[in-house]
């Protein structure tokens, strides 16, 4: 079954709950970067948090692009997403290599390190609204948690895992995203703490063929669940020869005749997919004219 996301309130009114299976998108992403198995756990949990944070408080065509700035070997993650559920990113080393953590787990953070996390909001505004939070583990889901509290002003939680199989290839991804709504008592925060500590991995549950209602159902219960929407997430990169080819024809003239007298040609690989566009020489003069007619 495709990749897709779960909105549900409870029927006390005192939470909203979204969980997400994304092992289609963590999949796609880690064939395009041809990741190793550590740098693939973080660019998957940066790809899931964010299509949970942007589902969460995007509408429309809005948009956002989350920066995980960490000084770890991964380098910095960046990620633009939709309100509809794309979502594309990349990672600045795919081939981070570390021993496993101290729970025996893949030590994402590590990889990541410490620095702050980037939150670029455009809302169709002249200006985009940025945020940014310090980062308290660099375990990806513990520091949107973070930023959801400091920036958003709600309080949340947020889980996200990725299973990389022996052969890095993803077993399974996913996240969920819960949201304290208002009249939520202290005894009912306390209760969900205590149980989101005692449930397993969320990918651990989605390789047992559990999909995210069941997830949302064994966290709150099968009877205090009413489900809103169910909607399709994708890794999904919008790129085009004719975007980087506008890109192209915005440098100068002599940067564009050194491509066509030098280089014979250009190349371009996009940083979110890897594909590899090339213009020849006759492309880049038909740029160059564009170019010095939109002068004149």
């Amino acid at each position: 079954m495709a990749d897709y996301l779960t909105k549900s309130v409870t029927k006390d009114g005192m939470f909203r709950a979204y969980a997400m299976e994304a092992t289609g998108v963590v999949d796609e992403a880690q064939k395009d970067h041809r990741t190793w198995p550590v740098s693939s756990a973080v660019l998957g949990r940066s790809l899931v948090a964010s299509l949970l944070l942007a589902t969460s408080v995007l509408k429309g065509k809005e948009t956002m692009t989350v920066k995980v700035l960490g000084d770890g070997p991964a380098g910095p993650v960046l990620v633009d997403v939709d309100a509809n559920g794309h979502v594309k990113g990349y990672i600045h080393n795919p081939h981070v290599d570390l021993p496993l953590n101290k729970h025996h787990k893949l030590d994402v953070g590590g990889a990541v390190g410490q620095g702050s996390l980037e939150v670029m909001k455009n809302l169709g505004g002249d200006e985009p609204y940025v945020s940014n939070v310090q980062l308290v583990s660099g375990e990806i889901g513990d520091d949107f948690t973070f930023y959801l509290a400091q920036s958003e002003q709600i309080p949340s939680a947020v889980g996200v895992s990725v299973y990389v199989n022996e052969d890095g290839t993803i077993g399974a991804a996913g996240g969920y995203l819960i949201q304290v709504l208002p009249g939520a008592s202290d005894d009912a925060i306390s209760k969900l703490e205590e149980r989101l500590k005692s449930i397993p991995m969320i990918s651990e549950l989605f390789l047992s063929k559990q999909k995210p209602e069941d997830i949302l159902k064994l966290i709150f219960g099968e009877d205090n669940i009413d489900i809103l929407q169910n909607m399709p997430v994708e890794f999904k990169c919008d790129c085009s020869k004719e975007k980087f080819g506008k890109k192209i024809a915005g440098l100068n003239d002599k940067e564009i005749q050194a491509m066509i007298d030098e280089d014979h040609g250009a190349k371009v690989i996009c940083n979110f997919c890897e594909t590899e566009y090339n213009y020849s020489e006759d492309d880049l003069r038909e740029l160059l004219s564009d170019n010095q007619d939109s002068k004149e």
